[in-house]
């Protein structure tokens, strides 16, 4: 394991993943949702026989498939960066981790590979109804994908279902359905993809706005408006239901994310959920004297109800967690970041002497050292960390990208809500604020779909393995300058793929559905 390494590539390699990252989710919210929503219209072609959906799908379809195609491209070169930039942390979790990578890739992406040919270029060639399964068993291993991908990354916030081996010095696999059943998982499957359908549903309400303003298309614009906004507010609701599950979990395993989240420094007993405030760059984590907070409206012992379903409920703040001593829902006495880093470097002092006494062919001595590091586990990670406030994640990103994935969820609530009854009365074809206002609001689904891994990614620093391996310790022995490299390489490559993707997707809509042969 890495003992010193220099700081800036730790920086720039951590730069470049969240490049990736977040340039490979500009694509992958938009194939799922926009996935569902062709699929619908096509099975209302195949009930009805009316090739008005026919077209309407094909149109969608177009879309769908200029984006899969460069999400692809930036999917694969986030997985190849795990081995490249990442070695430390591939050796040491590569057992777990890469299985539902590698089921990811033989089943779910095969499965894609298999029937999109049929779904884009089987319409004349094969039944109506061997097209329509296409259609459907293509958006479900894009979902499928999803899950395993998923459920590798809810492994690295909730580490279930493995043991460490020693003698490998490797995290290995003990229970394959421990780690893709995990609670965290199936929240984490659930809300992303549902939140992904938001974007979907967003992006054909705002595309179709664009026609009613052009005044184009009009059926096919009202009746896109009618399903999108339907299948979108069914996501957001449910979106917002699984959210809950998700902080839940937070509060359980994550709860530094969780105070994170909530600028929370001092916990307590009934404590409120901050719904708008503005954080106060002031504050110091020990500095009792600054509010951490200019200005911030409470909703009183909610947070204390959605960390423990109990209103009057403690829940630890920054400083608490730190300092430990605390009682946690389980009963126990929570131990201090200084415990914790002791108990840690305990460990890998336990690891280190057992190698050395299998080596000296000493097994009594390596049966201690080895009860010693398997008391101490849990901690490992901990010994990687030079000061405790390391332990404390970038309060502002994550506080702040809550807010506005939160805040934002409410207005597509609000905004598909609006859009229905506009639809349902006949006037949302004259309503041209309204449509303005929906064309206006796709890039906002993107930026919510952003905050919330945002969220998810930055509230769990300095952790690439929670509590096992700290960032700082999964990182290849590289050169800075070649990851500064290769960063500005990809910033440019992704941005001419982006540019491109917009361009072509631009034109398409422009030129818009192409409504022919209406009688079959």
């Amino acid at each position: 394991m890495v003992e010193n390494i220099d700081t800036s590539l730790i920086d720039w390699s951590r730069a470049q993943f969240a490049l990736t990252a977040m340039y490979h989710w500009l694509f992958v919210p938009l194939t799922l949702g926009l996935g569902v929503i062709q699929a619908i219209m096509e099975t209302i072609y195949y009930k009805t026989g009316d090739a008005f959906w026919k077209n309407a799908a094909k149109f969608w379809m177009k879309l769908f498939g200029i984006n899969f195609a460069i999400g692809i491209a930036t999917g694969l070169i986030l997985e190849f960066e795990f081995g490249l930039n990442w070695s430390n942390y591939s050796w040491f979790v590569g057992d777990i981790f890469g299985a539902p990578l590698a089921i990811e890739g033989i089943l779910a992406f095969f499965m894609e590979a298999t029937f999109i040919a049929v779904m884009f270029f089987g319409w004349d060639k094969v039944s109506k109804r061997f097209h329509l399964a296409s259609t459907w068993l293509t958006i479900t291993g894009a979902t499928l994908s999803a899950l395993w991908i998923l459920v590798a990354n809810a492994w690295m916030q909730y580490p279930a279902g493995m043991h460490f081996n020693p003698d490998s010095v490797r995290n290995e696999m003990s229970d394959f359905w421990a780690v893709v059943l995990s609670p965290v998982a199936l929240s984490k499957f659930f809300h992303t993809v549902l939140s992904s359908w938001i974007v979907g549903g967003v992006f054909v309400v705002g595309v179709s706005s664009w026609f009613l303003l052009k005044k184009r298309e009009i059926r096919f614009a009202l009746a896109s408006i009618k399903i999108g906004a339907a299948f979108g507010l069914v996501a957001t609701l449910l979106t917002a239901f699984t959210g809950d599950s998700s902080a839940y979990q937070v509060a359980q395993i994550q709860p530094m994310k969780l105070a994170a989240m909530e600028g929370l420094y001092e916990g307590g007993n009934g404590v409120g959920l901050v719904t708008v405030g503005v954080l106060n760059p002031a504050k110091q984590t020990y500095d009792d004297k600054v509010n951490p907070f200019l200005f911030n409206i409470q909703i009183p012992k909610l947070l204390s109800f959605f960390a423990e379903r109990d209103l009057n409920a403690y829940v630890p703040g920054i400083i608490n967690l730190i300092d430990g001593g605390f009682t946690e829902s389980d009963g126990t006495v929570a131990l201090s970041a200084e415990e914790k880093i002791a108990r840690g470097k305990m460990a890998i002092k336990a690891l280190a002497d057992y190698k050395q006494a299998k080596k000296d062919k000493d097994e009594l001595a390596a049966k201690e050292y080895r009860v010693t590091l398997e008391s101490n586990f849990n901690y490992f990670g901990y010994g990687y960390v030079r000061e405790k406030t390391d332990l404390i994640p970038p309060i502002g990103l994550t506080f702040y990208s809550f807010r506005i994935m939160v805040i934002l969820g409410g207005y597509f609530i609000l905004l598909f809500i609006v859009a229905m009854i506009m639809e349902n009365k006949k006037k949302m074809e004259k309503a041209t604020w309204l449509q303005w206002i929906c064309l206006w609001s796709i890039p906002l689904a993107y930026i919510a779909s952003q905050a919330g891994w945002i969220v998810a990614e930055v509230g769990r620093q300095p952790w690439a393995i929670q509590d096992i391996l700290p960032v700082s310790a999964s990182v290849s022995h590289l050169s800075t300058g070649s990851v500064q490299t290769t960063f500005f390489l990809f910033l440019g490559l992704f941005t001419i793929l982006f540019v491109a993707e917009v361009g072509i997707m631009v034109k398409a809509i422009k030129k818009g559905p192409q409504f022919e042969n209406l009688s079959n």
